[in-house]
C-alpha cells in the first residue's frame, strides 16, 4: 500500500492523507526539522483538520458571497497572476555554460583565493599570566598544546588552541594583524584583543591563488542567470510601459 495516500482523517467526506502532511511539512522550510517527528506530525495533521472544519462552515454560512471577502479574493488574484506572469516569461532566461566561461575568461583577476593562515591560540585574562604561560612554552616545560589544554579559556582549548584556516578580516583586528605579519611556527604574545591575552603560534601560511572555472562554476551561473533575468525584466517593464501607458505626474 503506497502510505503517501494512507487517509488519516476524513472531515466531512474530504480525506486528508499522508501526503496532506508531508506536502505541508516541505513548506515549512528551515521549521520542517521540528515537526518531522511523531508530535510533530500530528500537529500538523491537527492543523490541516481545524483548516478543512473552517473552510467548510464558511462555505455553509455562504461566506463566498461576502462583500469583503471578494475584494480580498481579487487582491489575491492579482497578486498570484501577476507573480505566475513573471515567474513564466523569466523560466525562458537562460545562461550557456559557454557563456559563463566566457565571463569567466574575460575576468580572471576576480577570480582568486584570498590568503589565508591556520593559527593556535592560548587565551587569557591577564597579560602576567600570559608571560608566566609563554615562559613555561619557551623553556621547554609545556608544549604549546599541553598548555592551551590547562589554561586557555577559549573552546579551542580542547583541540590545543587549534582555530583552524581563517582568511583577513575574519578574527578581531589585533589578532588578526599580529597572525597575517607572522612567520611559520612564530610564537608572539601576549597580543591583547576585547576578548583578553592571546599567545599566538602560526602553524601554516596559503598563499593567494588562482581558483579554476569548476570551483565557481556553479556560483558564477547562479550569478549571471540573476543578472539576465533582471535585465529581461526590466527590458519587459519597458514594453510594458509602452504597450500601457503609464501617467507618472503624480508627486509622492
Amino acid at each position: 500500500m503506497d502510505t503517501q495516500n494512507k487517509v488519516l482523517a476524513v472531515v466531512g467526506g474530504k480525506a486528508i492523507t499522508e501526503a496532506d502532511v508531508q506536502r505541508t511539512l516541505m513548506n515549512l522550510g528551515q521549521r520542517a526539522q521540528q515537526y518531522n517527528n511523531p508530535q510533530g506530525k500530528q500537529a500538523i495533521l491537527d492543523q490541516l483538520i481545524n483548516k478543512e472544519l473552517i473552510f467548510m462552515d464558511a462555505k455553509k454560512n455562504l461566506l463566498e458571497m461576502d462583500a469583503e471577502y471578494k475584494t480580498e479574493l481579487e487582491k489575491l488574484k492579482k497578486e498570484l497572476l501577476s507573480n505566475f506572469y513573471v515567474e513564466k516569461f523569466l523560466r525562458d532566461v537562460k545562461v550557456k555554460d559557454e557563456d559563463v566561461k566566457k565571463y569567466f575568461d574575460e575576468h580572471a583577476e576576480e577570480f582568486v583565493a584570498e590568503e589565508t593562515v591556520s593559527a593556535s591560540h592560548i587565551l587569557v585574562e591577564t597579560e602576567e599570566k600570559a608571560k608566566e604561560i609563554l615562559a613555561k612554552i619557551e623553556s621547554g616545560e609545556m608544549s604549546f598544546e599541553d598548555a592551551a589544554k590547562a589554561f586557555s579559556t577559549c573552546p579551542s582549548s580542547q583541540r590545543g588552541g587549534d582555530l583552524g584556516e581563517f582568511g583577513k578580516g575574519q578574527m578581531v583586528p589585533e589578532f588578526d594583524k599580529a597572525c597575517f605579519e607572522m612567520e611559520i611556527g612564530e610564537l608572539r604574545g601576549p597580543v591583547q584583543t576585547q576578548f583578553g591575552f592571546h599567545l599566538i603560534r602560526l602553524d601554516k601560511k596559503n598563499e593567494a591563488k588562482p581558483v579554476t572555472f569548476e570551483d565557481v562554476k556553479g556560483e558564477l551561473s547562479q550569478h549571471l542567470l540573476a543578472e539576465a533575468q533582471q535585465k529581461a525584466y526590466q527590458s519587459k517593464m519597458n514594453q510594458l510601459r509602452i504597450l500601457y501607458p503609464v501617467d507618472h505626474s503624480g508627486i509622492l
